[in-house]
């Protein structure tokens, strides 16, 4: 019997697509194994950023040279296939992200041809009805739906991943029930937009949510993020009311990327910084408890030192408990990689200083769950023999215990990243 060996870059969205193609591989017959052992080589790639992109690229050419059947899947076959063809040209095949449902069939045809194939599709396959071999035995990671809505000036994501293509509810329905017989008890709904999901369909998240909330069981929901953009057409109050279900963990990603209108502009946002605001505050109002995370750019090609502490001065107001912050990187065929890139050390200089601040706030925000006593879901593990576990916050928290269990907890003690529960 053949063996495949898979190997995963990126987000969430990929981690899903990489389960998604071992579930059709082990549908097909075929065996997983390691690197040495492997017959057939997958690599699922993220193109997001420049750094990765190199990363991913001079792992390839390493790939190349073991006289392996090598297939590249995921982003940068879109973001960046010029690249791949001009470095890695010894490839197999190159398998966009909605195509990962062809993954077995592709690898029949690359092990009967000595051709390169590329296989792209227009639409994507219904990703949570397809087979799926989970990585963790707790978390069951469900796609939304495929692209987005958008067109903003410096992702590429968009290029790769197309126009917003929402699942039917009922089958993502159908893919939280079976994950909770296969024993998952936290589901991340994840999208490059969740925001807009549905918008394509007749519905929206809120009735979604809601529907999925209703299934019988003991289990967490994660919801994943949102641009501001089409959050703000979402009925708030609506989902706002749905957060409020036990089963929704209380957390809220929501993508700022700058604290500059003039910058949010030039990204083609399509929103203000006061709507930010505006959303963050209505969630807190109703929800005190919230966990909120925001994105945040810093040396996009117009940032001006004013842009920027107003950037700063915007995660002084609204202090989130996460911030996912990332340096400006040049993407191929996006309209900000026609701008004049800031002087690196700028870039450097902004991000260290913004690096620190959101150590700070979220340490503070953290020192106020001391005290604290409630259930938390182990659901990874932790250094040594500790393991990480999640409140109804999706507060991250460090114990003890089995993984998959439930665990009373009492928070004695805010590191700047997580919390310490005896």
């Amino acid at each position: 019997m053949y063996r495949v060996y898979i190997e995963t870059y990126g987000c969430t969205a990929n981690k899903s697509d990489s389960e998604i193609m071992i579930g059709v591989l082990k549908r097909a017959g075929y065996l997983m194994s390691d690197l040495n052992e492997a017959d057939y080589l997958v690599v699922n790639t993220c193109g997001v950023k420049q750094a990765t992109e190199n990363k991913i690229i001079d792992r390839l050419k390493k790939l190349s040279g073991l006289n392996k059947k090598l297939i590249i899947a995921g982003c940068l076959t879109k973001i960046n296939m010029n690249r791949i063809k001009k470095e890695v040209p010894n490839f197999s095949a190159l398998v966009d992200p909605k195509s990962v449902h062809e993954i077995a069939n592709i690898v029949d045809r690359v092990r009967n041809s000595s051709e390169q194939i590329i296989q792209f599709s227009e639409i994507p396959e219904e990703k949570p009805s397809l087979p799926r071999f989970s990585f963790s035995d707790v978390i069951d990671i469900i796609r939304l739906s495929e692209g987005c809505l958008s067109s903003c000036s410096f992702c590429a994501t968009k290029l790769a991943r197309g126009d917003l293509h929402s699942y039917r509810p009922e089958i993502i329905r159908n893919a939280v029930e079976q994950g909770l017989k296969n024993d998952h008890k936290e589901f991340h709904l994840t999208s490059e937009d969740s925001s807009a999901y549905g918008r394509d369909i007749r519905t929206n998240l809120p009735e979604l949510l809601e529907s999925v909330a209703k299934i019988n069981g003991e289990f967490f929901i994660r919801v994943g993020m949102m641009n501001p953009l089409h959050f703000k057409k979402v009925e708030i109050r609506n989902l706002i009311k749905v957060y409020k279900h036990e089963r929704i963990f209380k957390f809220l990603h929501l993508c700022v990327q700058s604290g500059s209108n003039k910058v949010l502009c030039d990204m083609r946002r399509g929103y203000s910084v006061e709507e930010f605001i505006d959303y963050v505050k209505h969630f807190r109002e109703e929800i005190p408890e919230l966990t909120l995370s925001t994105d945040i750019i810093v040396g996009f090609p117009s940032e001006t030192d004013s842009d920027f502490e107003r950037t700063v001065d915007l995660l002084k107001k609204i202090k989130p408990d996460v911030v996912n912050l990332s340096k400006y990187s040049v993407r191929p065929g996006t309209l900000s990689a026609k701008m004049k890139k800031l002087d690196s050390k700028i870039v450097d200089k902004r991000s260290n200083e913004i690096h620190k601040l959101i150590r700070k706030i979220s340490r503070k925000n953290n020192e106020k769950w001391i005290g604290w006593k409630g259930k938390v879901l182990i659901d990874e593990n932790g250094k040594g023999e500790t393991m990480i576990s999640r409140n109804y916050s999706y507060k991250p928290v460090v114990t003890s215990g089995s993984i998959g269990s439930f665990k009373d907890v009492k928070i004695v003690e805010a590191e700047d990243m997580h919390l310490v529960g005896e």
